[in-house]
């Protein structure tokens, strides 16, 4: 597995890239992050997307090697106040405070599948279901392993049974690319640092 990742981190810092491969934290963290937890409570819905770019290392080489600005996607549950999510450890929820805190930018995102109650409810207990399954690293170059996920295949899965073959989607996506399959509701905005 080490090789792979230090082939993907070579990939990404030799690629054109249009944005910080290493973010920091602004100095405004603490309102940015209050004002994107006032905003994901006002506005998310079960089922919604919050696709973010993070601070972890982790975070650095997926936005490297995607050569994108988005690093992260997790299932919102705001009727739990957390999100479902897979990082490195798995498959597991975080309180949305805390979840707020990885996020250098986020964004909140409605999927197209999601339109209605029932079918948000459903889509949230589906990922509940996955919580404890092993994260699929090989996600990171656009492999499905299954029974594994990567945190953009575990949106995406969530909302599987809705999805038609004109919608193509391919077996993974990445962080950056799920707007292509979501209303965007809300963004916290680049981060500008003096």
């Amino acid at each position: 597995m080490r090789p792979l990742l230090l082939s993907l981190t070579l990939l990404g810092l030799t690629s054109a890239c249009n944005h910080a491969i290493v973010v920091h934290p602004p100095a405004d963290r603490t309102a940015r992050e209050a004002r994107a937890l006032e905003a994901v409570q006002r506005l998310g819905q079960p089922g919604d997307w919050l696709v973010i770019r993070g601070y972890h290392a982790t975070d650095n080489l997926v936005s490297a090697a995607t050569n994108a600005p988005f690093s992260h996607v997790a299932v919102l549950d705001p009727d739990k106040g957390q999100v479902i999510e897979a990082e490195g450890k798995g498959l597991h929820t975080t309180p949305l405070p805390e979840f707020m805190k990885k996020a250098h930018r986020l964004i909140l995102m409605r999927p197209q599948w999601a339109t209605g109650p029932d079918r948000q409810l459903a889509a949230v207990e589906k990922a509940r279901g996955y919580v404890g399954r092993g994260y699929d690293f090989s996600g990171l170059v656009g492999i499905n392993v299954p029974d594994r996920f990567y945190c953009s295949e575990l949106a995406v899965a969530i909302y599987a049974p809705h999805a038609t073959r004109k919608d193509h989607l391919p077996p993974v996506l990445p962080p950056a690319d799920m707007h292509f399959w979501a209303t965007i509701l809300w963004d916290s905005g680049p981060v500008t640092i003096p």
